[in-house]
This record gives C-alpha cells, structure tokens and sequence, in this order.
C-alpha cells in the first residue's frame, strides 16, 4: 500500500484509507461482525488509517473501531472527530470546554491511551478557532492527542488555527463531483504541509457506478435525502457517471478505481477515506493505490467531467452552513 506523510509527522498513512461512519449509520443496517472482518481484511491489505467519530452511532462507531483492532493497535492510525451529540441524536457542534470530555470517553471508547489524530468535526462559527484549538492543544501537551486536524473548514481559519498549534491535516468532501478543495484548500496545505483527507471520494457510492436507482438504496439510507440523489439530479448524475464508467472501461479498471486514483493524483498532500462494508469493495478501492494517471488521462477525465457539473447540492441546504467554516 502506498503511504504518505501525515503533515509534518512521522506517521506514515495508507493513500487509500477506511471510513467507518457506515458500519454504524447512516447507509442502512450494517453488521458488526461482517465489519470487523473488513476492517481485519484492510490490515492485511496494508490499510492503516481507520476513519471515526464520537458522533457515528452516538459513540457506536468508536466502540466498534476499537473492538476491531484490538491487540493490532500498532498497524493502525486512528483519528477520531469530536462533536456534541445529543442522545436523540441532534447535533450541537463543538466547545472548548467540551473538548477534553469528548477526548476521554473516544479513548475509553476505543480502549487506548492516544490518539493519532483528533480532529475537530466542524467548526463552530459561535467559538473562535483559536479557542477550540488551544484547549485541543492542551490534549496534546498531556500526552491524550499526538497531532491535530481540522474538517470542513476554510482556508482562513486553517491559518487562523495553524497560528495557534500545527495543524496535520484537514478533512473534506473531494471527489470527481465535489471540487470546491481546488479553489485554495489544496494549496494552502501544500505551503504549510498538512495533509488533506478526502472524504467521501466515491460520491458517497454513486461515482463507483452501482447505484442505478434510489430504490437500491435501503429505506434508512441518508443519501434518500441527499439533493444529489433525487428527481431530476439523480438521473442527471447518472447520465454523467456513464463517462467515467466509458472511461474506466478503456483503462482496464473499475469507475470507483478511476475517481480514487483522480483524487489521489491530485495532490501529493492527499489521501482518501473511503467507506465500506465489504472486504470485495476494499480491495477494489485499494487497488487504486497502485494506479498512475497521466497528464492525458487526468485531462480526458476532466473534460468527461467538469467542475460543478454534478447536480445538486452535496448536503440538504439545512447543512450547507456548517461547511468551509
């Protein structure tokens, strides 16, 4: 497996990733003991970056994650997110003096003493980022948190942060269908040498051609309600995802292959987190790890699929407001 530097760090991390938001919410019922196994078969695959949060199943996630790597902590990195969460499920977004609670119950959660990674989910547009950064900073100082992270923010703010305690990487949507990280993100971690974590890279599963229908959606998917799949965006998308299929076909790889292996070559700051259930699904995605685009290839991709092409928001409007925050 390919492996590039976090940040300024000396941990090495897995180009292609696991997002494990899914084995817990959102995408439909999920088994924890097929998870496991998949989480088990990416360790063999050289996977060593394990995406979670305290909010995913209000903690299930983490519980899972740590289940599931027990006794193999040292083959794996990982970075869990901190957000409030009520018991209901509403979300509150994050306080400095939430911080350390949030920190200690992922650590018991995930049944270890550090955390690789922390990041903070979203940022709070109530709380200065110095002062959400600082008090993360203070995790550090006590040994709790190795390096720290950012999701969803601005460039600004990553600087306005950065000012405070390094920053080692910043987490965003970036895929063939959602490219705002081109318009300064990708280059402002570039000069400061933080990594970018690509979340999401597959379009949430539509860019890897499998999903023809909302009806293949289970009834509790999250993604029914995404704007990108309903009415006339979905069939928009649709027609637009048979390009990158025609385009995969003539290289001899799968469409998932192709968009990660765009995201991948994009930036040598990047890695992607993709989400699955299935060890089959895995060693498609980590397959992508050893393709090279060229200049040529990256060119025709492009222009089969453009920027700001995709149709539809990337979330109901409701959420837009708490990204590049």
């Amino acid at each position: 497996m390919k492996k590039r530097k976090l940040g300024k760090s000396d941990i090495d991390l897995a180009v292609v990733g696991l997002g494990c938001m899914g084995m817990s919410e959102f995408y439909g019922p999920a088994e924890d003991s097929k998870s496991i196994e998949t989480i088990h078969h990416a360790l063999e695959r050289g996977v060593n970056f394990f995406d979670t949060a305290d909010m995913y199943g209000i903690g299930r996630n983490e519980e899972l994650v740590g289940k599931a790597l027990a006794g193999k902590r040292d083959q794996a990195v990982t970075p869990p997110f901190a957000v409030v969460r009520g018991d209901d499920g509403s979300r509150m977004g994050i306080m400095p003096e939430y911080v350390k609670s949030a920190c200690e119950a992922s650590l018991k959660r995930l049944n270890i003493e550090t955390i690789d990674l922390y990041y903070q989910h979203r940022v709070d547009p109530e709380t200065p980022i110095e002062d959400t950064v600082g008090a993360m900073a203070e995790l550090v100082k006590q040994g709790k948190v190795r390096y720290l992270g950012l999701s969803e923010c601005s460039t600004e703010t990553l600087r306005r942060a950065y000012a405070v305690h390094p920053i080692s990487a910043v987490q965003s949507e970036y895929s063939l269908w959602s490219r705002e990280p081109e318009d300064g993100m990708l280059a402002t971690c570039a000069e400061l040498g933080v990594s970018f974590v690509a979340y999401s890279p597959l379009g949430r599963g539509f860019l890897t051609g499998a999903i023809k229908s909302v009806d293949d959606l289970a009834a509790d998917d999250f993604r029914r309600y995404s704007p990108r799949f309903q009415g006339e965006n979905f069939q928009k998308n649709l027609d637009i995802v048979k390009k990158v299929e025609e385009l995969a076909t003539a290289r001899g790889i799968t469409p998932a292959q192709l968009a990660l292996s765009w995201v991948i070559a994009k930036s040598k700051q990047v890695v992607t987190i993709p989400g699955t259930r299935s060890s089959k699904r895995l060693d498609e995605n980590a397959g992508a790890a050893d393709i090279e685009l060229s200049p040529e290839e990256i060119a025709r991709i492009e222009a089969a699929f453009p920027k700001d092409i995709a149709a539809g928001l990337r979330y109901p409007e409701a959420a837009m407001g708490s990204l590049n925050g």
